[in-house]
């Protein structure tokens, strides 16, 4: 009964077909949790939703798909518009569009074209399915190994509360606190989100010396290895803490 978790993708097809291809053979008794953040950034969001979605018919196993801040962000920019996120280009909210419509992969800093203003600004390239999955992405899941949320838990009177009592469960994508890494104890979480080059790497028990692998505390494993964004994709097999990783080795 092992727990497959994997970081954030970010339209990083690639990485992902080449994560996959090195993990062991699934067997039925087994899960795979994705952390969230399946777009922006990389060439091939469209992709990377496409192939998450058919993959639990593939590996016949329990497939879970958490919601992470960038899937959060483009709900909101459907209900309510949020032109905040959507135009910075580091966001890469224009290579997500351009995956859909087709268009070049964009250049670092480009700016979207005025044609493409319109589409981008609500969202409207996005297919309704496609939006529908995004509206049903559990925000956090659990099982005898692990907590696993996108971004981390939050604190209540400086007491980091389970994410079933979280008051706020949007906090639970967006966090990004160093006391969670250095003073979270407890079950053992499971979190992306947060590039692990910027985490302590001298608290982390998991090859310090190289502060872009998979990062691990006594209860906090921390596995955004930065895909999409020139880095590569991440996963740990629990409970063994076996790590897998889409560079090569």
């Amino acid at each position: 009964m092992r727990t497959f978790v994997i970081g954030d993708i970010h339209g990083d097809l690639d990485a992902l077909h080449t994560l996959v291809g090195k993990l062991p053979l699934i067997a039925g008794e087994d899960t795979i949790v994705f952390l969230g953040d399946y777009l922006d950034r990389g060439p091939k969001s469209r992709q990377v939703i496409e192939l998450v979605r058919s993959l639990d018919a593939d590996v016949h196993c329990e497939v879970v798909c958490l919601r992470g801040n960038h899937e959060d962000a483009w709900l909101k920019v459907i209900d309510e518009g949020w032109d905040g996120f959507l135009l910075p280009p580091q966001n890469g909210c224009l290579a997500s569009m351009r995956s859909y419509t087709g268009g070049p992969v964009p250049e670092p800093n480009e700016a979207p074209r005025r044609d493409e203003i319109p589409l981008l600004l609500r969202g409207g390239f996005l297919p309704p399915e496609h939006v529908a999955w995004m509206r049903s992405l559990p925000y956090f899941y659990e099982n005898e190994h692990a907590i696993y949320v996108h971004a981390g838990l939050i604190e209540v009177d400086g007491v980091f509360v389970h994410p079933n009592d979280a008051k706020d469960l949007h906090a639970l994508l967006w966090t990004r606190t160093k006391r969670f890494f250095r003073d979270y104890s407890g079950k053992r979480v499971v979190v992306g989100h947060t590039v692990t080059e910027l985490l302590p790497d001298d608290l982390s028990s998991y090859t310090p010396e190289d502060p872009t692998d998979m990062w691990a505390g006594p209860s906090v494993v921390a596995i955004d290895t930065g895909a999409g964004k020139g880095g590569f994709l991440s996963c740990v097999e629990l409970p063994g803490m076996v790590v897998y990783e889409s560079r090569d080795s």
